[in-house]
């Protein structure tokens, strides 16, 4: 079956959706993006990825492309009609399409929408967790707003590709304090030896993970002790478990930063736990 995507009011085959040359997000990486977990054919956090997508659009005074409970209609659609049972959803909107200026358009133009789903293998997954990942770290000179959910992404796929070529997973920036943001797309966690869980306030410049909500939920729930503070390199290196949290991965366990091996070099009882509770409740409360 051809994946169908949702473009500017069209479902379209995949391999034919395209936007204009002159959209804004294409020339000036003028849009925000959200991307949402699927299970059992269902959106999960569905609420905190729209009021984030909100958030986002009015930080860059960009108009909603349509109301909230049609985009939500449109979202479904587009799961039902590539058949996803357990997969990702990815939005974007952008700007609109206007002649290149780096001013906003000064005749009103329409917020451009694309929708894309696709089926993930949730084995794959599993396989990678229950091994833990290596990251290396990085200095932070992304641009000084990441709370807004922008398509600018270009210093974290550097990153990214130099963690890759290294031979790592993924990335964990570091800002000129030497303290730890976030990573090259998800939050970042330490666990202490006195089981305090860690992560970055949100008055840092870090984006407010949806994942990351739910996970504090969890954590205070269960009786652990949480501190949305700064931490270092130093400290993360030397903690008993790192791990990090996004909408497509949930928790993924830190086994080793750069060339320092965390805790026991294998995943902890506290991130595989929590991505197992996580996983239970957004399977419960998907679609609501």
């Amino acid at each position: 079956m051809s994946r169908i995507a949702y473009v500017n009011g069209a479902y379209t085959r995949h391999a034919d959706a395209a936007v204009h040359i002159e959209d804004r997000g294409y020339q000036f990486a003028d849009a925000v993006y959200e991307v949402w977990s699927v299970f059992g054919g269902q959106l999960a956090d569905l609420g905190g990825h729209l009021n984030r997508l909100e958030r986002s659009l009015r930080e860059l005074r960009i108009d909603m492309p349509m109301s909230r409970a049609s985009l939500v209609v449109v979202l479904n659609e587009v799961i039902r009609r590539n058949r996803i049972v357990e997969g990702l959803v990815y939005l974007q909107v952008s700007r609109g399409v206007a002649p290149r200026d780096h001013f906003f358009p000064t005749t009103p133009v329409k917020p451009a929408l694309v929708i894309t789903a696709k089926s993930v293998d949730r084995q794959a997954a599993l396989a990678k967790v229950e091994k833990g990942i290596k990251v290396i770290s990085a200095p932070d000179n992304r641009w000084g707003r990441c709370d807004i959910k922008t398509v600018g992404l270009l210093p974290n796929v550097l990153a990214k590709q130099a963690a890759r070529d290294s031979g790592a997973s993924d990335v964990i920036f570091v800002d000129g304090e030497g303290l730890v943001t976030e990573g090259g797309s998800a939050n970042v966690y330490i666990v202490t030896h006195e089981n305090e869980v860690r992560t970055r306030s949100l008055k840092a410049n870090i984006l407010p993970g949806v994942t990351r909500i739910g996970l504090l939920e969890i954590l205070r729930e269960t009786g652990f002790d949480v501190s949305e503070g700064a931490f270092t390199l130093t400290e993360a290196k030397a903690a008993k478990e790192v791990f990090l949290s996004a909408a497509s991965t949930f928790v993924m366990p830190v086994i080793m930063i750069d060339t320092d091996i965390i805790g026991d070099g294998k995943p902890g009882e506290v991130a595989l736990t929590l991505r197992q509770t996580y996983i239970e409740r957004a399977r419960r409360t998907a679609g609501v």
